[in-house]
């Protein structure tokens, strides 16, 4: 029933979201304690109609960039190849400035080495560092997939492009909707990126049996009403049992207490992850706050590096100030239903933001637990055509 969906994707955040953001709803630290909360009719909660996916990425149809002018990039990059099985033609070597934003004219030098060197069959990327992650205003893989926008930075709140991917059934994301999404290999140090890449991979099939022991998906509770927009979409029910994931609509405790935790869903600036989850390889987490993406934390706002660091596989991030539009951060129904059926945490997190142009997408793109099982060689060399 949940899985099923249509072939026209129904979730409702792209163009009448079940709750709009109120246009001084900052949540920066200067304005949250004035914020309000986004002013909405409110709807009963339902589940949303997700497409049936029938297949994922696989290693072939990525890309792996990696910074020559950065050790951690290389490092990271050259484990990255490894794990994943890697062929040459697969990895592109730039050198970029080593900065937290890189500038509009260093970013279209890289968009243009991204675009010289991979062909049609390349549908997704893995860039292989930590920074940069912005430019300007604009996520840098927002920008990646988007093209910049400099008119975002002169009202970071306002609506911004919308994404093709949103909710899509598409497995070849370059074909259609035409570009390709990217997420970043970032961890706070290399030894904690290498972590991040064996989770990814370890994670692979890992839960598509039915019969092994149920893992938990946290769709936190928080009275911080401007980061709280989120709630308005969570679902009214737990998911069938035979799915063997236990659905939890609960205060921030419940992150401590449940076991083998999958997705995490919450609003807030601040994240209590001492002691760590009982993250399962693969989990996915993130929080609705305005500088998640900001991977530095210099607007003292907890990061989606904190979830990796703590044992996570994938988290986002808004890397200027969004206001709290949902449509800018991932729609928690379409993030897990996805991610259920089989979907890379690339595909999964791509597919659950309808305005991502602020949007940081960090982890192993090709952790898929609920993915068959599969050994599948990659190519060995570069396709002539597109497959």
């Amino acid at each position: 029933m949940l899985l099923a969906g249509q072939n026209r994707a129904q979730a409702q955040v792209p163009d009448g979201p079940a709750v709009s953001a109120h246009p001084q709803a900052q949540l920066g630290p200067a304005s949250s304690a004035a914020a309000q909360p986004a002013q909405a009719t409110p709807r009963p909660r339902a589940w949303v109609s997700v497409p049936r996916l029938r297949s994922r990425l696989q290693a072939r149809d990525l890309g792996l960039v990696i910074n020559s002018a950065d050790p951690y990039s290389v490092a990271v990059g050259e484990h990255y190849l490894r794990a994943r099985g890697l062929q040459p033609w697969q990895v592109l070597r730039v050198r970029l400035p080593v900065v937290p934003v890189l500038s509009p004219d260093d970013f279209e030098a890289l968009r243009q080495s991204i675009e010289r060197h991979f062909g049609p069959q390349t549908q997704a990327l893995a860039l292989a560092w930590a920074a940069p992650y912005a430019v300007a205003c604009n996520a840098i893989t927002g920008a990646l997939a988007l093209g910049f926008d400099a008119s975002l930075c002169s009202n970071g709140c306002a609506p911004s492009r919308g994404s093709g991917y949103f909710n899509s059934a598409t497995t070849r994301p370059f074909t259609t909707p035409g570009w390709r999404p990217s997420m970043l290999l970032a961890a706070p140090t290399v030894a904690q990126a290498v972590a991040l890449i064996d989770r990814g991979v370890a994670s692979d099939g890992s839960l598509f049996q039915s019969d092994r022991e149920p893992v938990s998906a946290l769709m936190l509770v928080t009275d911080d009403r401007a980061r709280a927009v989120r709630m308005a979409l969570y679902p009214p029910t737990g998911l069938p049992p035979a799915l063997g994931v236990d659905l939890w609509v609960e205060n921030a405790a419940a992150l401590q207490s449940k076991r083998r935790v999958l997705t995490v869903t919450t609003g807030s600036d601040k994240l209590e992850l001492q002691p760590a989850p009982d993250w399962v390889p693969g989990a996915l987490a993130d929080h609705l706050t305005s500088f998640g993406g900001d991977l530095q934390g210099q607007h003292g706002q907890a990061t989606a590096l904190d979830w990796i660091a703590s044992g996570a596989t994938a988290s986002h991030g808004a890397v200027s100030e969004p206001c709290n539009h949902p449509q800018k951060f991932p729609h928690p129904q379409v993030l897990l239903l996805h991610y259920l059926q089989g979907a890379t945490a690339i595909e999964a997190y791509w597919k659950s933001v309808a305005w991502p142009q602020q949007s940081l997408f960090i982890g192993e793109p090709l952790a898929a637990p609920f993915s068959p099982p599969r050994s599948v060689a990659p190519a060995a060399s570069a396709p002539a055509a597109a497959p």
